[in-house]
């Protein structure tokens, strides 16, 4: 399973096991991550998940769809590398990826 590192807005770093195949949104929640609200469960519908994208694995990741980036739009703090966790699809190729969490879900 390929290891993900969350960090609050705070610094407190999470480093998790994520289950290939599942959400990067699902990841944050099993093993209990803060900011990671989660609300509409994974839909895309209520951006309770964004996340900041950051390190050399990003590539790994594909680019954000339309509606994802809809979203992200009206997010209080977004960013370049702003994302959805729950629209990111866990792979092996995203070992050692960090995610940052924005104070505004905290």
């Amino acid at each position: 399973m390929p290891i993900i590192t969350f960090i609050e807005f705070n610094g407190t770093e999470h480093v998790v096991d994520a289950e290939a195949g599942r959400s990067l949104m699902q990841a944050a929640v099993d093993n209990g991550v803060p900011g990671i609200v989660a609300d509409c469960g994974g839909c895309c519908s209520c951006g309770t998940c964004h996340c900041y994208v950051e390190n050399a694995q990003a590539h790994a990741i594909p680019a954000a769809e339309h509606a994802e980036q809809s979203m992200l739009e009206g997010l209080l703090e977004p960013g370049p590398n702003s994302r959805l966790a729950c629209q990111i699809t866990v792979t092996a190729e995203m070992g050692g990826l960090t995610v940052r969490l924005p104070a505004s879900q905290f």
